[in-house]
Protein backbone atom coordinates (compact mmCIF):
# COMPACT_ATOMS: atom_id res chain seq x y z
CA UNK A 1 0.00 0.00 0.00
CA UNK A 2 1.56 2.95 -1.11
CA UNK A 3 2.38 5.95 1.85
CA UNK A 4 0.14 8.17 0.40
CA UNK A 5 -2.82 6.12 0.71
CA UNK A 6 -2.31 4.76 4.02
CA UNK A 7 -4.98 5.57 6.33
CA UNK A 8 -4.17 8.06 9.66
CA UNK A 9 -4.35 6.31 12.95
CA UNK A 10 -5.22 7.55 16.23
CA UNK A 11 -4.42 6.82 19.60
CA UNK A 12 -8.08 5.11 19.72
CA UNK A 13 -7.41 2.57 16.92
CA UNK A 14 -4.14 1.23 18.62
CA UNK A 15 -6.29 -0.05 21.32
CA UNK A 16 -8.98 -1.58 18.55
CA UNK A 17 -5.93 -2.91 16.95
CA UNK A 18 -4.46 -4.44 20.30
CA UNK A 19 -7.68 -5.51 21.58
CA UNK A 20 -9.34 -7.38 18.60
CA UNK A 21 -5.42 -9.88 17.89
CA UNK A 22 -6.39 -13.43 18.43
CA UNK A 23 -4.20 -14.64 20.48
CA UNK A 24 -2.94 -11.02 22.18
CA UNK A 25 0.41 -12.99 22.77
CA UNK A 26 2.61 -13.44 19.81
CA UNK A 27 2.41 -16.14 17.36
CA UNK A 28 4.76 -18.67 15.57
CA UNK A 29 4.63 -15.39 12.77
CA UNK A 30 5.78 -12.76 15.48
CA UNK A 31 7.19 -14.57 18.33
CA UNK A 32 10.58 -13.10 17.38
CA UNK A 33 8.87 -9.26 17.94
CA UNK A 34 8.10 -10.06 21.30
CA UNK A 35 10.05 -7.78 23.21
CA UNK A 36 7.73 -5.41 25.40
CA UNK A 37 9.70 -1.88 24.07
CA UNK A 38 11.52 -0.61 20.90
CA UNK A 39 14.02 -3.30 20.04
CA UNK A 40 15.58 -3.23 16.08
CA UNK A 41 13.77 -5.36 13.63
CA UNK A 42 15.60 -9.03 14.21
CA UNK A 43 17.84 -9.85 10.93
CA UNK A 44 16.14 -12.58 9.64
CA UNK A 45 13.24 -11.66 10.61
CA UNK A 46 10.36 -12.30 7.78
CA UNK A 47 9.07 -8.95 7.43
CA UNK A 48 6.58 -10.18 5.08
CA UNK A 49 4.83 -11.99 7.77
CA UNK A 50 3.70 -8.20 8.71
CA UNK A 51 1.30 -6.10 6.71
CA UNK A 52 1.46 -2.24 6.79
CA UNK A 53 -2.28 -0.92 7.63
CA UNK A 54 -2.12 2.83 8.80
CA UNK A 55 0.03 5.52 9.88
CA UNK A 56 0.56 7.34 13.01
CA UNK A 57 2.08 10.41 10.96
CA UNK A 58 0.60 13.77 10.26
CA UNK A 59 0.39 14.26 6.39
CA UNK A 60 0.70 17.83 6.94
CA UNK A 61 4.13 18.08 9.63
CA UNK A 62 6.58 17.81 7.05
CA UNK A 63 8.56 17.97 10.41
CA UNK A 64 7.27 16.15 13.69
CA UNK A 65 8.01 17.22 17.03
CA UNK A 66 10.89 15.17 18.89
CA UNK A 67 9.45 15.96 22.10
CA UNK A 68 9.00 12.61 23.70
CA UNK A 69 5.87 12.05 26.51
CA UNK A 70 7.27 10.40 29.91
CA UNK A 71 5.04 11.96 32.55
CA UNK A 72 5.91 8.72 34.79
CA UNK A 73 9.59 9.08 34.27
CA UNK A 74 10.11 6.46 31.18
CA UNK A 75 12.49 6.82 28.55
CA UNK A 76 12.27 6.04 25.18
CA UNK A 77 13.80 2.50 25.83
CA UNK A 78 11.56 2.21 28.29
CA UNK A 79 9.39 -1.11 28.13
CA UNK A 80 6.68 0.62 29.95
CA UNK A 81 6.61 3.83 28.12
CA UNK A 82 3.32 5.69 26.98
CA UNK A 83 2.49 5.00 23.54
CA UNK A 84 1.56 8.63 22.61
CA UNK A 85 0.81 8.89 18.76
CA UNK A 86 1.19 12.57 18.77
CA UNK A 87 4.90 12.33 20.48
CA UNK A 88 8.47 11.26 18.99
CA UNK A 89 9.02 8.51 17.82
CA UNK A 90 5.10 7.81 17.37
CA UNK A 91 4.35 10.73 15.02
CA UNK A 92 6.75 9.03 12.51
CA UNK A 93 5.67 5.41 12.85
CA UNK A 94 3.67 2.96 10.46
CA UNK A 95 1.08 0.64 11.51
CA UNK A 96 1.50 -2.62 10.97
CA UNK A 97 0.12 -6.09 11.82
CA UNK A 98 1.12 -9.67 12.28
CA UNK A 99 -0.43 -11.66 9.04
CA UNK A 100 -0.98 -14.86 11.77
CA UNK A 101 -2.77 -13.59 14.87
CA UNK A 102 -3.21 -9.37 14.05
CA UNK A 103 -1.17 -8.50 16.37
CA UNK A 104 0.14 -4.81 15.84
CA UNK A 105 3.28 -3.36 15.94
CA UNK A 106 4.44 0.22 15.59
CA UNK A 107 7.55 0.76 12.96
CA UNK A 108 10.05 3.36 12.37
CA UNK A 109 13.24 4.44 10.84
CA UNK A 110 15.99 5.88 13.63
CA UNK A 111 18.51 7.52 11.74
CA UNK A 112 21.85 8.11 13.53
CA UNK A 113 25.44 9.81 12.37
CA UNK A 114 26.57 7.05 10.49
CA UNK A 115 23.58 4.15 10.52
CA UNK A 116 19.91 3.50 9.33
CA UNK A 117 17.79 1.04 11.91
CA UNK A 118 14.44 0.03 12.02
CA UNK A 119 12.76 -0.36 14.96
CA UNK A 120 9.70 -2.25 16.06
CA UNK A 121 7.51 -2.29 18.95
CA UNK A 122 4.13 -4.54 19.81
CA UNK A 123 0.96 -2.36 20.68
CA UNK A 124 -0.04 -2.39 24.45
CA UNK A 125 -3.57 -1.43 24.51
CA UNK A 126 -2.57 -0.82 28.30
CA UNK A 127 0.05 1.62 27.28
CA UNK A 128 -1.75 3.62 24.84
CA UNK A 129 -2.53 7.09 25.75
CA UNK A 130 -3.69 10.11 23.54
CA UNK A 131 -1.58 12.87 24.96
CA UNK A 132 -1.67 15.71 22.75
CA UNK A 133 1.32 18.74 22.65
Amino acid sequence: MPEESLPRLAAADLVRLADAAIPPSPCPQCVALSAPGWESVPGGFDREALSRVGTLRDPADEDPTLTEYHPAGTNAWSPDAPIAPAFHPYNRCEVWTCAGCQRPFLRYTEYGGYYVEERIRPVDAALVVGATL
